[in-house]
């Protein structure tokens, strides 16, 4: 008020502090003086509201994103913000932050706002007690060293936690004495950038520091920080927009000094400075709607010892990179890129950013204490206390078994309904919820589910019924296409091969081509149902009709059994009217009801709830509903115990399964559903289901009666086509032979006069004794 009202002044440069901000607009308004602040962020309708507020440095909003990367990397699900009570970071800083968490899938646990009245021990004792231990710092400087100095005494800054600074603290990093650096060790901050090269910061920077050190003898350190540059390009956009201005009035030399001054109103030079479009030191020193662009570039650094480690760069929409001033730098959307970090405590391992629950403090588990479907969790109360058991406690204990470490738990029985037990998760009542919980979109608002451990869907179950089906050619059915042309084929191959050996014997295989084709026919079919032994006159038939004998009477057997069975075993009747059946579903809050009545349109008067499986036959016997609809788990339950009167009929209607629920954003959740695929991949999931249903011996003898196929008889096939075969070479080669003796003989009949004029031939003897010997071999062969 000085400043405007006595001292005159045009234009007011500085404050840091948005609550100093919001006064100081009010009075720059009403005196139409511009303000220039150096707070950080600005909230956007600020300058809508106080149209001489300027933002004189770039806003850092972005420096979150930063943060959530760093968060993204390690994949942190839970976060702690701690941060200064004011203006800036409630309208500016916070819902950008919970934005940017969401896109790397974390969020925030917890919200601590900090004002002069706060005790930071109380705020430091509950947040150590917490699980979440990722801790993100948007204070002061004044109020960030006492928050490190405190954690320090509580052991909050060992292995384990982690703590991240943002520009408001890491900014001062270069001021800071080694004593305060000391109690902030492993944290890793984020620093506005500014690049250190260009002839305008050397001549910037020689400069300053040779006045520096003239002013300022006693001081180590004579380098400009970040706010010496941000200061100098706001004065000298200033300077700029005056400066013109008087050049313009001492060209005209039509008013003095005084006539300057009153010319030069809060209107004209507000107009001046939002048109100024310079190269500054921070960057380009361009307005738009009141505020500076935002940081696009930030630095990376570590503390380590008493000092910090510049790590690397981030750049908006690129990611992590080492050195951005290379020609080709490399980026990463990971931190990992820029090397090893010194954590919390000097460990060079990531910290897991929660803590795991002790003995003392074990994970609280909510389990359904219902009276339906105590095969997968039966709660009983004794004199010992609360005994768990059931397939989904069991599939839960073989989960933890195989998480990379110990969970400490404790089973607590709830009695209410299943969206009212998930509830509880969302109200921190429970850590999680063990049980048949099925993953529906609805629970999904209050909670995150890992992933399910049992087949998803609902199926309808009805009583079996007898229905026959095409019966006028049910004859056909007992064997495949396939089969009934094969066993045609063979049949007719060896009803050729039969009449070919014994055409010679029997009269009637000759005659007219029209009288040998019947012959044939009649042959090949007769021989399927009587072996003919006696009419038979060679071995070779013989021998080819007893294996074909054999397996005809297979083939028929298995045809009489096979139509049989289908005349006489019910048939399955598949077809159901939803509008006008009766259906019984689980009752005590499970989603089925809706799914019946919203899903498949089953008019609500004729739903009907039960309690347990045997509820349900008992239903079905006395013919108060004629379906049920349950899903896949209790599905198999149920058929296991009643599989020889009851059957699945439709469609399965996929739905989500059953799944442990845990807190959204839980840190343990991750790991909860990859044992869980650990545990089914090695078998183990199925074997506890086994263990489930093998206790209900129940054989299910109505099985499905299909046709016999080809592969049913391919070995039978096999025996005969060879035999048959090889009754056709050996037949064949017998005649071929018996050709050559016959021609053989004739030529030695032709000779015997030679032989009988004294002359010996030894090759017509040869070949005699050879043919001979070779009939008489295929006659024992035979």
């Amino acid at each position: 008020m000085e400043l405007i009202n006595e001292k005159k002044a045009g234009v007011v440069l500085g404050l840091r502090m948005c609550d100093e901000v919001a006064f100081i607009a009010e009075l720059g308004d009403t005196a139409q003086v511009p303000i220039l602040s150096f707070a950080d962020t600005i909230p956007s309708w600020a300058s809508k509201k106080w149209p001489f507020l300027l933002q004189a440095i770039h806003n850092q909003y972005k420096q979150i994103h930063v943060v959530a990367a760093i968060v993204g990397t390690w994949h942190w699900r839970k976060i702690n913000f701690i941060y200064e009570d004011t203006g800036s970071a409630t309208f500016s800083i916070l819902p950008y932050l919970i934005d940017a968490l969401q896109e790397v899938g974390s969020s925030v646990d917890n919200m601590v706002p900090l004002t002069p009245l706060t005790s930071l021990f109380e705020v430091l004792e509950k947040l150590k007690r917490q699980q979440c231990k990722v801790f993100i710092v948007h204070t002061s400087l004044s109020l960030a060293q006492n928050i490190f100095l405190q954690a320090e005494k509580l052991s909050m800054m060992e292995t384990d936690t982690v703590w991240i600074t943002t520009t408001s603290i890491t900014d001062h990093f270069d001021f800071l004495n080694s004593s305060v650096m000391s109690t902030m060790q492993g944290v890793l901050g984020v620093m506005t950038y500014y690049p250190q090269t260009g002839a305008q910061f050397k001549d910037f920077n020689m400069r300053f520091q040779r006045r520096y050190r003239l002013e300022h003898p006693e001081e180590f350190n004579s380098e400009p920080g970040i706010f010496a540059l941000q200061a100098y390009d706001a004065v000298r956009a200033v300077a700029l927009a005056v400066g013109g201005k008087r050049k313009a009035i001492n060209m005209s030399n039509l008013i003095d000094q005084t006539e300057y001054n009153s010319s030069i109103n809060g209107k004209e030079l507000l107009q001046k400075i939002l048109e100024s479009n310079i190269k500054g030191l921070t960057g380009e020193f361009l307005f738009a709607e009141g505020l500076l662009s935002a940081s696009n570039i930030f630095q990376i650094v570590n503390v380590v010892g008493r000092t910090y480690t510049r790590m690397g760069f981030w750049s908006e929409g690129l990611g992590f990179s080492r050195n951005i001033l290379n020609e080709r730098p490399m980026y990463n959307i990971s931190m990992q890129i820029l090397g090893q970090v010194v954590w919390p405590g000097g460990s060079s391992t990531a910290p897991r950013g929660w803590a795991l629950p002790t003995s003392e403090n074990p994970l609280l588990i909510g389990v359904p204490d219902f009276q339906n479907f105590k095969q997968f969790v039966n709660v009983r109360h004794d004199v010992g206390g609360v005994q768990v058991h059931g397939y989904s406690i069991d599939v839960f204990k073989a989960v933890v078994n195989h998480l990379p470490y110990h969970l400490p738990y404790k089973f607590i029985p709830y009695n209410g309904t299943y969206n009212s037990l998930v509830e509880q998760i969302y109200y921190k009542n429970f850590d999680a919820v063990v049980g048949d919980v099925t993953i529906v979109s609805k629970r999904c608002d209050y909670a995150e589910f890992s992933h399910p451990y049992t087949d998803s869907g609902v199926q309808i179950v009805v009583l079996r019924k007898s229905h026959v089906v095409n019966r006028s050619w049910l004859f056909l059915k007992p064997f495949t296409i396939g089969l009934w042309g094969l066993t045609a084929c063979v049949n007719i191959y060896n009803g050729v091969v039969v009449w070919l050996v014994e055409r010679r014997h029997h009269p009637e295989f000759n005659g007219s081509a029209w009288d040998r084709v019947g012959s044939l026919t009649m042959l090949t079919f007769t021989t399927l149902f009587a072996l003919q032994g006696e009419r038979l006159h060679s071995n070779l038939s013989r021998m080819t009709m007893l294996v074909w004998l054999f397996v005809a009477i297979v083939i028929i057997q298995s045809y009489t059994a096979s139509l049989t069975s289908m005349l006489t075993v019910p048939r399955l009747q598949n077809s159901l009217d939803l509008k006008n059946s009766i259906f019984g579903c689980p009752n005590r809050g499970t989603f089925i009801y809706n799914f019946l009545k919203d899903s498949l349109g089953v008019p609500a008067r004729n739903i009907r709830t039960f309690m347990s499986l045997t509820d349900y036959a008992q239903a079905f016997m006395n013919k108060e509903i004629t379906a049920a609809i349950l899903e896949v788990p209790y599905m198999k339950l149920f058929l296991a115990e009643y599989c020889k009167d009851f059957v699945v009929v439709g469609e399965t209607y996929n739905l989500g399964g059953f799944g442990f629920v845990f807190p959204k954003g839980s840190p343990i959740l991750p790991d909860i559903s990859k044992a869980v695929l650990e545990v089914t991949e090695t078998g183990q999931l199925l074997e506890l289901e086994h263990a489930l249903i093998s206790s209900y011996n129940c054989s299910d003898s109505d099985s499905h009666n299909d046709s016999l196929g080809v592969t049913s008889f391919l070995g039978l096939f096999y025996i005969t086509g060879a035999t048959t075969t090889l009754t056709l070479v050996l037949y064949l080669l017998r005649s071929f032979m018996a050709s050559n003796y016959v021609a053989k003989s004739k030529y030695f009949k032709g000779s015997k006069s030679i032989t009988q004029q004294g002359k010996h031939d030894p090759d017509i003897d040869e070949w005699c004794m050879f043919a001979a010997e070779m009939e008489m071999k295929l006659e024992k062969l035979v």
